[in-house]
């Protein structure tokens, strides 16, 4: 009583401490949720012009909507690219001062087939009416805002066409290295070498740190330039059936087999229950004790489960095999009775003429002329039937036409009618010919396969509730160890497997080998998750995913574990070279080969264009230093691709001069065709980009 009448003096002054915590909780949820954040308008800026969010938001929607399955955040990337894309692109054409006509826009309109095809805009001949178009618009006002988003598009992609035709121009090809293509391609040179590979060195004998790798990439920033990113390892904890789990749901299908006596509370006696084997209707009782419903298909010998497929191909009608395994269900099956030619092979010669559904149409014919040709076939075919693979492949439309005209295996109805009802109703190796909306088909049939109807009785193999909780408690413990203790030695302590570090970036949503995991990328890039914290993550059909941040990287290069399958052979054949290139000072190819175990070979007639070396493969800096020597000149140790080189020139061949090298130029034009699509890379590469999608939860 006491202690209730201290309270009551104190709740006033209670009151006011809690209607303080509230106050402060919610101002707190205000500044972190936004409500005054500078960011929280701008979902992201390119060169300091910002993206509103309330934009981004609705153009993400659309793409989710128009898309197949794609995720939100498939969209907000796909978006956010196109956003950045069209805001250095708009950038770059107000710099050049780029301007489209009316008529101009009015092209790039007609392209669209919304507008360019619509019989609303066309004319009593069929062709587009700029008259209409402009009548239609004025005469239907909420319309306009349509119009002008089209006009929008069309505008920028007719500057986007302007844009790319003047970058096309800009790229020229002189006459001067039309002569240098020729030149490389026609030069050739002659040379003795003596090579001390890469591979005589054990790799074991050279040593990469993640230091020298980091300091290769920051030498060579372009080439690994990344986003901010981290570094995640976990350990699993699958949640699936035990041993004992397996043997529960097996006992149960064994129980089904026999009949069981239960008590009928109604009569107050005991009934005895039919078991699979005596039931008088298996189908009920599949119904009733399966978690797969009957399924009443023929079903053929090699869609069986392969290690069971004979047995239950074979049983005899009412006989029961089981229990079995098939993928992740304990089953009993029951034989229901043999059907002949469930499904049937055949194969055919299609002959289609003009107006038919077929996009590989050998030859203009009209119907008479491919009802005559596909006549004339099915004569050959029956005169020599060896002969149908053959005329298949040289005169058949179809794609099938590759395989000497053979469909494989089908069921009832999944071909047109004239030509099912064909095939399943003739035997094997009947031959005739049948017309479909595709054109003339010579049919052979040449297979048929019987099918067994089974009712079988299905259940899953999953883990119990009792298993479940076990793997629960041991994620739970194991979340709370390692976040008190190493890591790696949490989990060996155990007995469990670490995962090797998966490198992600922040609007990444595949994690590793465990597919989509967006909500564990999203945690590794939350303010305040630091290096080393660990959090345990459920993931549906899966299990439980205890995930630690192994490494933060705002460095903007790729994660050393990412470059590292590139970077380490490279410096390690560098480590290599100065090892080989110490043992090469002798004053002959001779000398040289003795002191690294190798011996003088010969080069013939290499090319500037074609660098292969014999046995070797592409070697340009070794053929390159050979073309500058003089006859009988020797070069220094050459760094390549496989080893170091040293090299002597025995003869260097010119090729005859040329007075117009116009081919060359042609070539090296084609090859400089595709520069326009480094564009945006490169523009990207110099803008200044902030990304603020992930305080928006995408």
């Amino acid at each position: 009583m006491a202690v209730l009448q201290k309270i009551r003096q104190r709740s006033l002054l209670l009151i006011l401490v809690i209607g303080f915590c509230l106050l402060a909780f919610i101002i707190g949820d205000i500044f972190n949720s936004g409500g005054f954040n500078s960011t929280s308008k701008d979902v992201g800026s390119i060169d300091d012009k910002d993206i509103s969010f309330e934009d981004f938001r609705v153009k993400v929607s659309n793409v989710e909507k128009s898309g197949q399955g794609i995720t939100s955040t498939e969209a907000a990337n796909r978006v956010w690219d196109q956003e950045v894309s069209i805001a250095l692109l708009t950038s770059e054409f107000e710099k050049l001062g780029l301007r489209v006509g009316e008529k101009h826009l009015l092209e790039v309109l007609k392209a669209d087939q919304n507008i360019g095809g619509n019989p609303l805009f066309m004319n009593a001949a069929g062709v587009f009416d700029v008259a209409k178009f402009k009548e239609y618009f004025k005469s239907n006002p909420e319309q306009a805002q349509f119009l002008k988003d089209r006009e929008k598009d069309a505008e920028l992609n007719a500057k986007y066409q302007m844009y790319n035709t003047m970058i096309k121009a800009a790229v020229f090809t002189t006459e001067s290295e039309g002569k240098m293509k020729y030149e490389m391609e026609a030069n050739k040179v002659n040379f003795a070498y003596v090579a001390g590979l890469y591979s005589t060195i054990k790799d074991s004998d050279v040593k990469i740190t993640d230091a020298e790798i980091v300091d290769y990439m920051k030498k060579n920033e372009k080439k690994f330039k990344a986003d901010e990113s981290r570094e995640v390892e976990y350990v699993l904890i699958e949640d699936k059936a035990s041993t004992a789990d397996e043997a529960e749901v097996k006992t149960k299908i064994n129980a089904l087999l026999t009949g069981s006596v239960v008590y009928n509370q109604a009569t107050g006696k005991n009934d005895t229950v039919a078991g699979f084997r005596t039931t008088k209707n298996a189908i009920d009782f599949v119904n009733s004790n399966s978690d797969v419903p009957y399924d009443s298909t023929y079903i053929a010998k090699k869609d069986l489960p392969a290690v069971d497929a004979d047995k239950l191909f074979n049983l005899a009608p009412g006989a029961v095999y089981g229990p079995y395994m098939f993928g992740k269900y304990y089953c009993i099956s029951k034989s229901m009775g043999m059907k002949s030619g469930v499904n049937a092979k055949a194969s055919h010669i299609l002959i289609g003429y003009e107006g038919t559904q077929v996009p590989n149409q050998k030859e203009k014919r009209t119907k008479e002329q491919a009802k005559a040709k596909a006549e004339d076939i099915l004569a050959q075919v029956t005169a020599n039937p060896d002969s149908f693979m053959m005329l298949a492949f040289t005169a058949s439309d179809d794609s099938s036409a590759q395989q000497g005209g053979d469909l494989g295996y089908f069921g009832p109805n999944q071909m047109v009618k004239p030509f099912n009802d064909f095939v399943f109703s003739n035997g094997i190796g009947k031959v005739g010919l049948v017309e479909t909306d595709f054109g003339f088909h010579i049919i052979k049939v040449t297979d048929k396969q019987d099918g067994i109807r089974l009712a079988t009785v299905a259940q899953k193999i999953e883990a119990s509730e009792a298993t479940s909780d076990k793997m629960f408690t041991q994620a739970t413990k194991f979340e709370m160890d390692a976040a008190d203790k190493d890591f790696n030695k949490a989990a060996k302590e155990m007995g469990l497997k670490v995962t090797p570090a998966v490198s992600v970036k922040g609007m990444d949503e595949n994690f590793g080998s465990l597919g989509n995991q967006r909500t564990i990328v999203r945690w590794a890039f939350e303010d305040g998750v630091k290096e080393g914290a660990v959090k345990r993550f459920e993931v549906a059909n899966m299990g439980h995913v205890i995930a630690k941040l192994k490494s933060i990287d705002k460095s903007g290069l790729v994660a050393v574990s990412v470059a590292r399958p590139y970077v380490e052979q490279i410096l390690k054949n560098k480590k290599k070279a100065e090892l080989i290139k110490a043992k090469m000072t002798g004053t002959s190819l001779e000398s040289i080969a003795k002191a690294v175990g190798g011996t003088v070979q010969q080069a013939a007639d290499v090319t500037m264009e074609n660098t292969m070396l014999p046995n070797v493969g592409p070697e340009p800096k070794v053929v390159g230093n050979a073309f500058a020597l003089a006859a009988n000149k020797m070069s220094a140790p050459i760094e390549g691709n496989t080893g170091v080189y040293v090299v002597k020139n025995i003869s260097t061949v010119k090729a005859p001069a040329m007075k117009n090298h116009a081919p060359y130029v042609a070539k090296l034009k084609a090859q400089s065709a595709s520069e326009v699509n480094r564009v945006i890379p490169a523009l990207k590469g110099n803008a200044k980009i902030e990304d603020n999608r992930q305080d928006f939860n995408y």
